[in-house]
């Protein structure tokens, strides 16, 4: 009987940690299966590109995982059962089925998050998936000259939203509005860029405004005062998937799996998070931000982790940190932070078209280590140690 490993979720983290596995341990041995609803996979970082009427290029998991010895499951995972070992899916037809797992990957992420603000999810749109950024691309397209749009959220979604539109349709009357000071995280260089940009694209910035609730024509700040929206766009942050909250699984208070330095459930030993759904502390002891930045590197440590466990060899020892946060700011301007190990501006920054390039450069990377899921890893597929087939008892952690 092979050791089954099932991967939930099909997005950065949960396409690299499969295709990690495959790699890493022999098809002998194991069965992966991959469960996603969807039968190609979304470059999520582009939602707003998407938004604005920019088409991308179609990556279908059939052709991606050829060949590799993962199984492609097109199901929604319905509910896990980690005490049992099992997951619930239910398929395009409305059939339900129940997997048994002995090693299980959660990576389904996180969604939109309307932070209970009144009217958000009645008016508001979102560009956190495909379905909330194909919704906007139909609304914006449907507007005419000198109807405003309003970018509630001033962090890297919220930037890269707001400048997106106002450079795609600079007929129209875009603004912002962040919470705090815009770009107030960033390092004067960067701050001072942002600005310059907005300030170039006709962006209207409100700061310190915290919006309280969204109508169909406005948002209302804190403050009560209205400010005019025909759509509104809703970027203010992420909520993760609800089913790990319904588990036996330690969890945060918003749903986040607790998970060790090898992003191995602190409750659930046979249950791995990765990206936004994880838990994970970073240097100086920081929780690790929900990010593309920070998911590929925890899916890397789970599947390495994970191979290390099954087939008794040394576990990784791979830091988790930091360099830069990479900024669309439009097309042809970008914004490269540099940043410590812990995710704190320095002072240092790249600015410009040269930054606009370097971030279309990590994109294309992201989407091409997903879409070629077994490439540039060593050959070698090892053997799983005697007893773990299964899953029996604990993996044996070796020295080197």
């Amino acid at each position: 009987m092979k050791h089954r490993i099932i991967v939930l979720g099909a997005g950065y983290t949960g396409a690299i940690a499969a295709g990690r596995l495959a790699r890493r341990l022999h098809g002998d041995d194991v069965a992966i299966t991959l469960v996603n609803a969807e039968p190609d996979f979304v470059e999520r970082v582009r939602m707003h590109q998407l938004a604005v009427g920019q088409d991308l290029r179609p990556r279908h998991f059939g052709e991606m995982f050829a060949g590799t010895g993962v199984e492609l499951k097109l199901a929604k995972v319905t509910g896990v059962d980690v005490d049992r070992r099992t997951v619930a899916v239910s398929d395009t037809t409305g059939g339900t089925e129940e997997l048994a797992y002995d090693t299980l990957v959660y990576a389904l992420g996180s969604s939109w998050n309307t932070q209970g603000v009144p009217g958000t999810a009645e008016h508001a749109h979102e560009i956190a998936g495909r379905p909330g950024a194909l919704r906007l691309r139909e609304r914006l397209a449907g507007l005419g000259a000198g109807q405003t749009v309003v970018v509630v959220g001033g962090g890297l979604t919220g930037l890269e939203a707001a400048t997106e539109i106002a450079e795609a349709r600079p007929d129209l009357d875009v603004a912002l509005a962040a919470r705090g000071a815009l770009g107030d995280w960033l390092s004067p260089k960067g701050r001072g860029h942002v600005r310059r940009v907005c300030d170039g694209l006709g962006i209207t910035v409100h700061e310190h405004t915290a919006v309280t609730a969204v109508g169909t024509d406005r948002v209302t700040t804190a403050d009560g005062t209205d400010i005019p929206a025909t759509v509104t766009v809703w970027t203010t942050g992420f909520a993760v998937h609800p089913i790990a909250r319904d588990t036996a699984l330690e969890v945060t208070g918003t749903g986040r799996i607790i998970v060790d330095g090898t992003m191995r459930s602190v409750s659930h030993p046979d249950v791995y998070a990765v990206g936004d759904a994880a838990m994970a502390m970073g240097p100086a002891d920081k929780p690790l931000r929900m990010s593309c930045a920070t998911g590929t590197p925890t899916a890397w440590q789970a599947a390495d982790a994970i191979a290390a466990r099954l087939t008794g060899t040394k576990l990784p020892n791979t830091p988790l940190r930091y360099f830069n946060q990479c900024i669309s700011l439009g097309r042809r301007e970008g914004l490269i932070q540099y940043v410590t190990a812990d995710d704190r501006s320095v002072r240092a920054a790249l600015t410009g078209r040269p930054a606009a390039l370097y971030k279309e450069l990590i994109c294309k990377g992201a989407a091409w280590s997903v879409a070629n899921p077994t490439i540039g890893l060593p050959t070698r597929r090892r053997r799983i140690a005697r007893g773990r087939i299964t899953g029996e008892g604990a993996a044996v952690e070796a020295s080197a």
